[in-house]
Formats: C-alpha cells, structure tokens, sequence
C-alpha cells in the first residue's frame, strides 16, 4: 500500500510556517548559512558601512545619558498591544454575526438565492497593506529611539547601535518588497476557500435532490429547521470568517517578526 511523503516540518519563525500551510506549499529549509544570505542582500555600500561600523573606533558616548527603565519597557509594551489591538480590533476582519446559520439558509432559500455574502478581496489587501505601513512607521519610530539610548550608553553599545542602524537601512527596501508579496500568497488561500465551501455546497445541494422528490414550496418551507437539526450541514458564506481569522494570525505573526529587531535593542539595554 502506498502511503503519501510525509511533509518535512519546518523551522524558523511563525509567520513562515503559517504562510506555508495556507499557501499548502512544502517549503524545503535553506541549506544556505545566515552570512551567505546577507551577503548576497548587502550591497557594496552598505557592506563598507557595515565593515567600518564594526572595525572603526566606537562613536564617543555623550555624558550623562537617561538611564534605561521601566518606562521604555512600557512603551514597547504599549506599543505592541496598540499594534496587535488595530489587528484583531479591525472591522474588516471582524467575523460576520449578523446572520445564524439557520436564518442564513431559510432567507437563501426563501429568495432562491445564495446565502454566501459578496466578498471582493481588493478589500482585504488593501486593509492588510494599511496595517503594514502603520506597523513599519511605529516600530520604525520606537526602534530609532531605543537605539538612540543605546548609543549614550557605553562605546561598546554605541558601536551596536551604528551597526543596527546600517542594517536597517540596508535590509528595509528588501525586508519591505518581502512583505508585501504576504498578501498575494493570501489571495490564493482566499480563492481556495471559497471554491472550497462551493464545492461542497454543491455536492449537499445534489445529495438532497437525489434523496428527496419534496417540492419546491416543501424544501424551502423546511429550510431553517433542516439546517438547526443538522449541524454537520455547509453554512454558506462561513468560508470568509476562516479567512478573516486567517489573515489576521498572518499580521500578527509578522508583527513578531517586525519586532524582533526592537527586542534584540531591548535585550542590549537591559544587559549594558
């Protein structure tokens, strides 16, 4: 008996291996070591300031530097909960209670028209492209200023500092143009799903005419009670609420991923 390759798990962050689920896509690790990587990202001249930042004499620390406390923790906590709330908190992602499914099911029949609602994913992209723009400008902002304090601490930070900001500039073109091919990836799971459920849609809806010779006045007469007794029938239209949950754990896991350079600044600040 023939039994199907088992998947390879994949490692690395969150957001990659959610990607790949939802793109059902098997993503071979990289056998290409992190510096490889960077050198072929890096261009010669930020690979001039990045060799001079790490072998040139550290920038001088200014005297009486603000120490680090409670109060930067704070901010990069209140900035991520704002970050995450404007994710799940968006109405566009926000699951559509409006209708049950036994309502939905007797108005679709009663009208003889599908339940499913309209859905044009121009929105959703839209949406997530605005998400990521408002995440890029906040953790950019709070990143500037926790490498600021980083820089009046010691010379040996202050050189840390110099090599983040290289980097940044370096990777963020590149870092920006990844991102924004998450929502295409997404289009092709938002296309999945809704031919998904029509399938299935389909095959119940032929199912029930083979096994029944009701009329039509009886079928949608008795619509609502057949779906509230059958809980393993389709709902129509429930497809869009998987994938609005979905994309938003897609945003949250790439909010981690925007954010790990500001908690490596954090880990600095509180070991100097």
């Amino acid at each position: 008996m023939l039994q199907a390759p088992q998947r390879t798990a994949l490692s690395g962050p969150a957001l990659i291996r959610l990607l790949a689920r939802l793109a059902d896509v098997d993503v071979p690790e990289s056998r290409q070591s992190l510096s490889d990587r960077l050198s072929q990202w890096l261009g010669w001249t930020d690979a001039i300031a990045l060799s001079s930042a790490l072998s040139g004499n550290p920038p001088a620390v200014a005297a009486g530097a603000r120490s680090f406390g409670s109060a930067e923790e704070s901010e990069y906590v209140r900035a991520r909960s704002s970050l995450a709330k404007n994710i799940t908190g968006d109405s566009v992602f926000a699951a559509d209670r409006r209708r049950g499914p036994a309502h939905a099911s007797a108005q679709a029949a009663s009208q003889n028209t599908p339940a499913e609602p309209v859905a044009d994913y121009a929105v959703f992209r839209q949406r997530y492209l605005s998400i990521q723009q408002s995440m890029e400008m906040a953790i950019g902002n709070l990143r500037g200023r926790l490498r600021g304090m980083l820089a009046a601490r010691t010379p040996a930070m202050a050189r840390l500092a110099v090599v983040d900001a290289v980097m940044e500039r370096a990777l963020s073109e590149r870092e920006r143009n990844l991102l924004a091919a998450v929502p295409v990836l997404l289009a092709g799971h938002f296309e999945r799903l809704r031919a998904a459920e029509q399938a299935t849609l389909a095959a119940a809806e032929a199912g029930e005419s083979a096994e029944s010779a009701e009329s039509a006045d009886d079928a949608r007469s008795n619509a609502a009670s057949s779906a509230a007794s059958n809980p393993a029938a389709p709902t129509p239209g429930a497809w869009l609420n998987v994938f609005r949950k979905d994309m938003q754990s897609v945003l949250l896991a790439e909010l981690d991923v925007r954010l790990q350079p500001v908690e490596g600044l954090l880990a600095a600040l509180r070991a100097s």
